[in-house]
């Protein structure tokens, strides 16, 4: 080898996976200019370390390439994040309302206290959401908004005071405000079935002032970079307008601040006015445009409201108005002349079947060829359709939002139903291009764990097991669908995705190695050492020194992320996450609030949580049976 070059850094001394298949496993690892400049063992890439160059020595822990999410929603995440009181992770509701107490203790008026989605009721050991009743008592002068996936919103009296809801308040189109026998706004809000009024009640909220949407941009982010996440594409989002509210991120890449690469699609706002949006756009705006941390990377993952198909699986599936093939036909027309790549929302086969048939009567006078396209979601998703899909050279971005209301849609569709929600197995066998993210910050967390658990072993949060062996992954197909598969959906395969030279130096260092921890402990990993284009942005345990990504604390000094940090309220592991930060069984024993183990259970409820028992009500199920555990 020749050692002309001086690497940057170099890594040593580790149990690199690479996913190269031509070279799976290596040791030690060199970088140059943001690069990998060559992958291998030991005594060869010590050759290129001169005086100059950074070596990080490994101490034998595992690698993998750094986790890329292929939907979430990082721009507009970012300038909330300060305000969200997270319950990601949270296993008790419990603890998730003595932490809603205590942020209301310190938010100053006229702000509101936030738990803006990423968490189910499911995941709770009580599996219940708070009560209105409960949230008035613990705050009856502060505003609190509670969002529950897509399905609902709870707001306290002071929270209806704050946005004008009153019995003279009309019915929104496609919601529900829920009120008492005297027409008076109860504090419920429903998405029947689309989450308007969910999204249009929280945009009434204060927003924080530039300066600090900078700073909680930052601070997301580097959660993110603790979870392992090195890259993401954004999908847009309602009540996010290009290039508006841009102006935040635009100013993290300018100055060189970005610590996760971002892509981002962008979605119209304008019912009935898409087409002037996407028009507009294509005339402005560049396709790729930007650099390697932020650019451009198309349309959606809205492109007309009358082909939204909401997965509120409490309630029944939409029907798409008639008029939806003509709308969507002219903006896809507008786009495939572009050759801008698209992204399409898409729960239900019924959509994804008619969308089709714009998408191959388009194809007819324009070729689709080369046009990174592809449906995001996909729960219901027929082998006809993915077919089809495969014939216009498609993709299918999957999510890991069944983990999440996968007890909802087995409550309404069955067990059975569930089986292949979405058959992620089934899209691979047939060669369509697939990959995987989170669809966060609203209706799934953005713990990339949570997804990369839910693949492998087929479990919502709440313990229910879901799929059949033949829908599950192994570990290393399911690490391939957060990094190199999830290459093409951004137009960057060769470029990212495997530790490889050539590639983008984005890689982690698992806080244990995900090949050998037990199933139940994939979702507790994070990374102990995150690097992207070969600087450290984020490292912890025996690479905190590494670090070279300080942050200024959390603004405003009010902000919940200074107290608990962010996912499962790591920030307080002797207070708030202290059920929430350790595998399901520890956690479990851990908790339990019985001076004896239950006749039936033991302490092990985390046994009796998975089980996959055919009845919504498992505390009564188990009691028929004589189980003493008030956990289950």
């Amino acid at each position: 080898m020749s050692t002309s070059i001086t690497a940057d850094v170099v890594l040593h001394r580790g149990r690199i996976t690479t996913l190269d298949r031509g070279k799976p496993v290596a040791s030690a690892v060199a970088i140059k200019d943001g690069k990998f400049l060559a992958v291998g063992e030991e005594a060869d890439i010590m050759a290129l370390a001169g005086v100059g160059t950074r070596v990080i020595d490994l101490k034998g822990r595992a690698v993998l390439p750094g986790l890329f999410d292929n939907h979430t929603h990082v721009v507009r995440g970012g300038l909330n994040y300060n305000m969200e009181l997270r319950w990601d992770g949270v296993r008790s509701l419990a603890d998730a309302m003595e932490m809603l107490k205590r942020q209301v203790a310190i938010t100053p008026a006229p702000q509101w206290v936030r738990v803006v989605g990423g968490f189910t009721e499911h995941q709770f050991v009580e599996k219940r959401l708070p009560t209105i009743a409960e949230i008035n008592a613990i705050a009856p002068d502060t505003p609190v908004f509670l969002l529950h996936l897509y399905d609902r919103a709870l707001l306290n009296a002071a929270a209806l005071r704050a946005v004008g809801y009153t019995k003279d308040t009309p019915e929104p189109p496609g919601g529900e405000i829920s009120r008492d026998a005297r027409g008076n706004p109860t504090g419920l809000l429903l998405a029947k079935p689309n989450a308007a009024i969910l999204y249009a009640t929280l945009a009434k909220g204060p927003a924080l002032p530039f300066d600090y949407q900078v700073n909680s941009t930052r601070h997301f982010m580097r959660e993110l970079n603790r979870l392992g996440v090195t890259g993401v594409i954004d999908a847009g989002g309602g009540f996010q307008n290009y290039p508006d509210d841009y102006a935040v991120i635009q100013q993290l890449a300018d100055e060189g601040q970005m610590t996760v690469r971002l892509a981002y699609n962008l979605f119209t706002q304008k019912p009935r006015e898409e087409k002037e949006d996407f028009l507009k756009w294509t005339s402005s705006v560049t396709y790729k445009q930007g650099d390697d941390y932020f650019r451009h990377n198309g349309a959606g993952e809205m492109l007309v409201f009358s082909a939204a198909d909401f997965e509120d699986f409490r309630q029944p599936r939409p029907d798409m108005p008639p008029e939806m093939e003509g709308e969507l036909e002219e903006v896809v027309r507008i786009l495939a002349q572009n050759r801008w790549p698209w992204r399409l929302h898409a729960t239900y086969d019924e959509t994804i079947s008619r969308a089709l048939d714009v998408f191959e009567k388009v194809n007819q006078d324009i070729p689709l060829t080369g046009i990174n396209w592809f449906f995001d979601h996909a729960e219901t998703i027929s082998d006809q359709s993915i077919d089809r899909i495969a014939a216009l050279g498609g993709g299918i971005a999957v999510q890991h939002r069944m983990a999440y209301q996968g007890e909802y849609f087995v409550e309404r569709y069955g067990a059975r139903a569930a089986e292949a929600t979405p058959p992620v197995a089934r899209m691979l066998e047939k060669g369509v291009k697939v990959s995987a993210g989170t669809d966060a910050t609203r209706v799934a967390s953005y713990n990339p764990w949570v997804s990369l658990s839910w693949m492998v072993t087929g479990k919502t949060v709440g313990g229910l097991n879901l799929y059949p062996q033949h829908n599950l992954l192994d570990r290393e197909t399911a690490l391939r669908m957060w990094t190199e598969n999830v290459a093409w959906f951004s137009n960057e395969e060769g470029r990212r995705g495997r530790i490889e030279v050539g590639q983008f130096a984005d890689l982690i260092v698992p806080s244990k190695d995900y090949f050998s921890v037990p199933e139940e402990e994939i979702s507790f990993l994070t990374s102990d050492l995150t690097m992207v284009g070969g600087r450290v942005v984020y490292g912890a345990g025996d690479f905190a020194a590494l670090d070279d990504n300080p942050l200024p604390p959390a603004m405003p000094d009010w902000s919940p992320t200074r107290t608990f940090k962010g996912y499962g309220a790591w920030g307080e592991p002797d207070g708030a996450g202290k059920h929430s930060l350790a595998p399901m069984r520890a956690q479990a024993i851990g908790s339990c609030g019985c001076a004896n183990a239950c006749g039936l259970h033991g302490h092990d409820h985390a046994r009796a949580w998975a089980s996959n028992v055919p009845v919504s009500d498992f505390k009564g199920f188990f009691g028929a049976l004589g189980c003493s555990c008030w956990m289950v």
